[in-house]
This record gives structure tokens, C-alpha cells and sequence, in this order.
């Protein structure tokens, strides 16, 4: 049998995630690659790899990618780790610069200036990430993952965007599902699912083998009190209403 190739996102959100397919990775029959969310997307859009843990903005993409698992990166309330910062309150918020590394925490903002907050700002990429060390009145800065570590109180304003949500929908939200192309074996996707429950199930441990080690108990309170890991049925609504209000105004931006 062919050994899967399957992609995982690079933060500490899913170390426990990383540690559970390590773990099992002899009895898995697969090759883990570690990238950042667009390049998960990516990767399993063009087929480079099987199995993926995608930003959930990439099944607008690709309707034929179906998600495998019961386990997500999500949250319910504030998730810290994707934020918009700023000096300026958000109503006053002209320009927003956006992180380059997910296309869904972009969309997500995008929705909450349309529908939420009722603002028009200008979007722009950020790419030079130095620019959050000396912010602009009048910018917001979105920022996911580790970087948002850096930055924490380094600007009076910050709006975590799965507090928002949920302030705005009474819902959780949903980041990132576990996709396969079509025609992947059920059984490797069982052998995956196991994997990753193990993983969820031994935080301390994959912190504690993980590159997080030294902030210890930082990562185990944030994936312990932020992060929520079950897709369950509020989570999957969640999803489909994120779905289904970015669908129309998706076109063919990249993920």
C-alpha cells in the first residue's frame, strides 16, 4: 500500500495533533509534512498530498475534499491567536493589514467588517511583519498563530476574532478540519482519527515533546483554555454558515 502524505499546520494549535501521528506514525504508513495554513490548503488543492489539515476557507475551493474527523482547531470564546490589532479603535479603523499565512482568518475578518462591526477599511497583505512593531494610527494588524505571542499588549486595541464570532453568531468557530481527496482509504482515515484523539488526549505530553517545551505552561493553558479540538454539532454548524456567507464574495482568491 502506498504510504499517505499528509500535511499538518506548523503553530503550537496543533502540537497535540503533531505529537498524535508521531506517535502512532508506525502504524499510520505515512509521511507528515509540517507547513504553514496556506500551504495545507494548497497542498491538498493541487494533490500533493492526501490528507490535510486546511484552513476551512479551502472548501469553497474544492467541494470534492471531504472532511475525515471528529477533530478540529477551533474554539469556543476567545482563541488569542488570531487577532486584530491596532492603536485605534476598530469602528475608526481605516486600513487592515492581513496576515498572509491564512486565508480564512482573512475572510473572517472580512465578514465581521461587513456584517458585525459595519465598517469599509482598505485590506492590504502583510508581509513585512516588522511593520506590527511600529503600528500606524488608523491600520489594523490581523495576526494568527505563534507571532500573536510577540505582539500581545503591545497595541491598546485587540479583537479576538472567535470572540467576535461568537459574539455575532452565539456560535463557535472553526479554523482548520481535517480534508482528504477523494478516494483515500477509510481505514488509514480510522488509523488517523485514533491518532489524533491520542494526541488530544496527552496534551502535557506533546508540549513536553514538542518545540514549545520551554513555555510549558503557556501552551498547555492556551491548548487547554483556548483551543477546542471536538468538531462537534455546534462547531459544524458554525461551519456551514461561515461557508455559506463567504461562498459569494470568495471568487478565485487564493488560500
Amino acid at each position: 500500500m502506498a504510504r499517505l502524505r499528509i500535511a499538518a499546520v506548523s503553530y503550537l494549535n496543533t502540537a497535540t495533533f503533531v505529537y498524535g501521528l508521531e506517535h502512532e506514525a508506525s502504524r499510520l504508513h505515512a509521511d507528515l509534512v509540517l507547513q504553514i495554513p496556506a500551504l495545507c490548503a494548497r497542498s491538498i488543492l493541487e494533490r500533493s498530498v492526501d490528507v490535510a489539515l486546511v484552513p476551512v476557507a479551502a472548501l469553497v475551493k474544492d467541494p470534492s475534499l471531504e472532511v475525515i474527523t471528529n477533530y478540529c482547531i477551533g474554539a469556543n470564546g476567545a482563541v488569542r491567536t488570531v487577532v486584530v490589532m491596532s492603536t485605534t479603535p476598530v469602528e475608526q479603523i481605516e486600513t487592515i493589514m492581513l496576515d498572509s499565512h491564512s486565508r480564512t482568518s482573512a475572510a473572517l475578518v472580512k465578514l465581521l467588517c461587513r456584517e458585525y462591526w459595519k465598517i469599509s477599511p482598505r485590506f492590504e497583505e502583510l508581509t513585512d511583519y516588522s511593520e506590527v512593531s511600529s503600528p500606524v494610527p488608523g491600520k489594523g494588524y490581523l495576526l494568527i498563530g505563534d507571532k500573536v505571542f510577540e505582539h500581545e499588549n503591545t497595541m491598546p486595541y485587540c479583537y479576538d476574532l472567535a470572540l467576535e464570532w461568537k459574539r455575532y453568531t452565539s456560535l463557535p468557530f472553526v479554523f482548520a478540519a481535517w480534508v482528504a481527496r477523494p478516494g483515500v482509504d477509510k481505514e488509514a482515515v480510522a488509523e488517523i482519527e485514533s491518532a489524533l484523539r491520542y494526541g488530544v488526549e496527552h496534551i502535557e505530553e506533546a508540549v513536553a515533546q514538542s518545540r514549545y517545551a520551554g513555555i510549558s505552561p503557556t501552551a498547555i493553558d492556551y491548548l487547554t483554555n483556548n483551543i477546542d479540538f471536538n468538531l462537534d454539532i455546534d462547531k459544524r454548524k458554525a461551519l456551514e454558515m461561515f461557508l455559506r456567507k463567504i461562498a459569494p464574495v470568495s471568487g478565485g482568491a487564493s488560500l
